[in-house]
């Protein structure tokens, strides 16, 4: 078996121990006269010094071991002239157990001592019914409870710092996850808002730009070049708005969300847009009156405008219809367009991006969100021809039994319409 290593401190502690000793010893200081010693044999008061000396170098490691042994080593010197420097490297054992030892031996050293101190004390009392007698009470709690006790006062510091040095980690560990988060989700955002603000003007852009190239008509080119000015202006303005407000970091006053008040023009704007490509677009009901939430009317606005972006880009001939509805604590966006699944590729290149950005909106306020194909003779509740459902639909909308691509997202708004409590 192979002894660990001491530490620094533990070599000089016992080399000091061993050499103070041996000066005490050279000098012919001892704790008791040669009367009250068993063995008077001075260089036996050696022996118990140099087992202390070797326990200490091993006081760190093996601290429960070492306070055993210390203790016999203690005893026998009792029984000898004595040594000052015996006793003191003892008092550093006791001390180095409850420091260095195991939960339990932390706990119930200093209760040990404790309780051999009391009982010294009444014994010597009463053995030798004289005052004087308390102090041999007094010499072991010196050499026994004091130093536990110390331990204990120690141990307890440094789990204390170590606890809250933990803690501190976990924190910063935890506000480093958040900071990535923070990170994580704002990018999100903004590659939410490029894309819903930019996408639609680039989509029409695209279209006509084919349009005016494949159609050798003067007045369809001049048409389709007049949407694609349009379009390009709108989609500088809203990337100067977002540059501004990226480079700006909060200093200025944000420019204002566009809120449901303008879906009638995004709606007109869709409908130009897609003049070339035989769709045409519908409001089916104004905007919900009364206030919204802005999140919630920001989410709305940004579904149904990446909704018609997906029609214009992705949808069959026909029309296309818009119905923005508040029922109770609920908003709902329905955005219904011609679907036919043997039409050929996109009159614009996409990566899909829209539709995960709508699912990512709708998860944020806690709603509900479907994307595809749809049937209005099934949807339940409503049945093939209900007069409520199909109320200002066009030729070719839900109502005439046609297959759709229907966009359904339901905001709650409940939580931001509750009273305080009085």
């Amino acid at each position: 078996m192979t002894l660990p290593r001491p530490h620094r401190s533990d070599v000089f502690l016992a080399s000091t121990g061993f050499v103070g000793g041996l000066v005490l010893w050279s000098l012919g200081v001892f704790n008791q006269g040669a009367k009250h010693a068993i063995v008077d044999t001075t260089w036996v008061v050696l022996l118990p010094l140099a087992v202390m000396t070797a326990l200490e170098f091993l006081r760190r490691t093996m601290p429960r071991t070492v306070l055993l042994a210390g203790t016999v080593a203690v005893v026998a010197d009792q029984f000898t002239r004595g040594s000052l420097a015996t006793l003191l490297m003892f008092t550093d054992l006791v001390y180095a157990a409850v420091v260095y030892g195991p939960p339990a031996s932390a706990r119930r050293i200093p209760v040990v001592t404790g309780s051999i101190t009391v009982v010294v004390a009444i014994a010597t009392l009463a053995w030798y019914r004289e005052p004087w007698a308390l102090l041999l009470g007094i010499m072991t709690g010196m050499v026994s409870f004091v130093p536990a006790t110390t331990g204990a006062v120690v141990r307890n510091h440094r789990e204390a710092a170590d606890a809250a040095r933990l803690r501190a980690e976990q924190t910063a560990l935890l506000a480093e996850m958040d900071r990535r988060e923070a990170v994580v989700a704002e990018r999100s955002r903004m590659a939410r808002e490029l894309h819903d603000m930019v996408a639609g003007n680039l989509s029409a852009i695209a279209i006509h730009s084919t349009a005016a190239l494949s159609l050798d008509d003067p007045a369809t080119s001049r048409e389709a070049l007049g949407v694609i000015r349009e379009n390009s202006v709108e989609g500088l303005a809203e990337m100067r708005r977002l540059i501004s407000l990226l480079r700006d970091g909060g200093t200025d006053e944000p420019a204002p969300a566009p809120t449901l008040a303008g879906l009638a023009a995004l709606v007109r704007q869709a409908a130009a847009s897609g003049t070339a490509s035989g769709l045409t677009f519908t409001l089916t009901a104004p905007p919900p009156d009364g206030e919204l939430p802005a999140p919630v009317e920001l989410a709305a606005y940004r579904i149904v405008q990446e909704s018609l972006t997906n029609a214009l880009k992705h949808a069959d001939a026909g029309h296309v219809t818009v119905r923005v509805e508040r029922a109770g604590h609920a908003l709902t966006v329905t955005v219904a367009s011609p679907y036919d699944q043997r039409a050929a590729g996109p009159r614009a290149p996409g990566a899909g991006a829209g539709l995960v950005g709508m699912r990512e909106r709708v998860a944020l306020l806690g709603g509900e969100f479907t994307a595809g194909p749809h049937d209005p003779a099934r949807d339940a509740g409503a049945g093939p021809h209900d007069p409520a459902r199909d109320a200002g639909a066009g030729p070719q909308e839900a109502g005439a039994g046609r297959t759709t691509w229907r966009v359904r997202a339901v905001l709650p708004v409940a939580e931001y319409d509750k009273e305080p409590e009085t």
